[in-house]
Formats: C-alpha cells, structure tokens, sequence
C-alpha cells in the first residue's frame, strides 16, 4: 500500500460510460442470471454470482476486445504516482466509469502472470480447496483468461484476501515492441503506473463440501490501462505502481469491509494454511 484516498463520487450515466456492471435477466423476466461487467455495451467479463456462497468468479466473455487506455495519461503513467490525485488521473479515468462511489488506493505489486489449470491458478487450486470441483462439471471454475496475481494475507482465521490483476484481452495480444520498451525502461529503475477499475467480493462456500470452508475476500483489479506494464513487470519480476478504483457499490462486499483494504493490503503477504 503506497497510500489511499477517500471515498468519492465519480463517473457519468451508465448510458454514457464505456464501462459498466449490469445483470443479464432471464429469457421470460425473471431473476437475475449473471452478473456482468460490460465495455462498451458488450459483456466482457461475467463476475461472481450475488448470492455470496457461489465461488469468486472473473471469466472472460467471447465480447471481451477492448482496452479502455487514454492516449492523453500516457506520459504521465511512465512514471510511478506518488498520490492518487496526482496530475488529475483520477477524473481523466473516472469519466469512464459509471457514477458511484469509489475508493482510490495506490498499490505497488509484483504480478506474477497465471495461465488457468498451470501452476499457481487459483481456480484449480486454492477455490477447489475452499468449494470442491463444481458438481456438474466436475472441474474447477475456469476464467477463459490468463491473469496475474499479486498479492494475498490473512483477513482473520476464517478469512483470506487474494488480490487479481485481470487483463481485459489476453497478454498475447499485447505488442512486443512496447512490452520490450517496459522491460528496459524497468531495467533502469523505473516504476510506471496502471490503472484499474476494481472489485471486492467476498464469498463462502456454504456446502459443507470443502476441505477448508474459509470465506474468500477477492480483491480484483480490472485493467483500464497498464497491459504491456503489468506483462513486462512479470517478465522482468519488477514491480509496477497501480491505481485501483474500487466500486463500493457494485462490490459485494459491505462497507466496513471496503474500509478494512488499506489495513489489510499494508499488512506482510501471507499465504493461508490448510490441513
């Protein structure tokens, strides 16, 4: 944690945002179906489903093509913010978004990128623990993504917090050129900034099937700009600085739990024992 903000009001009618969260309803009008978070009226990633004892879910859509990065921010995000209203980063993005309220934090982190069913994928591992393999399929939640991860520590003995970094189009679209530029640029020391729209579910598994029935706090940062940023970091094992706008409104997560992230995302990273 570098340092956080306060809570704030941003963004414009979801009719005008290029980003923003809805929920498929059923064919003949009934319940909700899926929780979805939309670029540019398409589904691009289908989310956790709201009952809060389903499994932590960010899994890419057939529609999911586009970056949201702002040619504009581009020199100013080279370097690393030392503050998240730093050269008005904030509102440039924040015009992005739907209204709500949102809590700037500024992180650095070392991602590390997972390529789903591979080592280190937390959807065959550390989510199987926790809710079984799902009972249809018999296979764990599969986010059609590869992603990074970043960072993870303890909530309490019955709570752990795992933070993702979701690229919205996979690593190999990115150019190799810039990502190369990224790694050199990192090489001498420099530290540049993405920014992310983020999400705070927290869920448990309710089944009574799991090995250890923690509940799960995912912190999940959808990336607005930074693709070839965070690609080269992981290749160069170099940190990058990130800008997470978390939705208060559209996590699902209570509001003293929002308010808990900065302690949280201060404390040492910690792996949660099982068994």
């Amino acid at each position: 944690m570098i340092k956080t903000g306060d809570p704030r009001s941003l963004g414009v009618p979801s009719s005008e945002a290029r980003l923003h969260f809805d929920t498929e309803l059923q064919e003949l009008g009934g319940g909700p179906r899926r929780r979805l978070l939309m670029v540019d009226d398409e589904p691009a990633f289908e989310l956790s489903f709201y009952c809060g004892t389903c499994p932590l879910l960010f899994r890419r859509l057939e529609t999911a093509r586009e970056k949201l990065s702002l040619e504009r921010m581009k020199e100013r995000l080279t370097r690393a913010l030392a503050d998240p209203d730093e050269g008005g980063v904030i509102e440039a993005f924040g015009a992005l978004l739907p209204e709500g309220e949102y809590l700037p934090l500024l992180l650095d982190v070392e991602p590390r990128l997972i390529i789903p069913g591979k080592e280190g994928d937390y959807f065959s591992g550390e989510q199987v623990t926790a809710w079984g393999l799902d009972q249809f399929w018999g296979l764990p939640e599969y986010p059609h993504t590869p992603y990074y991860r970043t960072f993870e520590t303890a909530v309490d003995t019955d709570a752990h917090l795992y933070e993702f970094v979701v690229p919205m189009v996979p690593p190999t679209w990115n150019e190799r050129e810039r990502v190369g530029e990224y790694v050199a640029l990192m090489a001498r020391g420099t530290v540049p900034t993405a920014v992310a729209i983020s999400t705070l579910d927290v869920c448990q598994s309710a089944l009574g099937l799991a090995d250890d029935p923690a509940a799960h706090w995912g912190l999940t940062h959808f990336l607005l700009d930074g693709h070839h940023k965070l690609e080269a970091a992981a290749t160069a094992g170099r940190p990058v600085r990130l800008l997470s706008l978390l939705t208060l409104g559209e996590s699902l997560a209570r509001a003293e739990d929002a308010a808990r992230l900065p302690a949280l995302r201060a404390q040492p990273r910690a792996t949660r024992a099982t068994g």
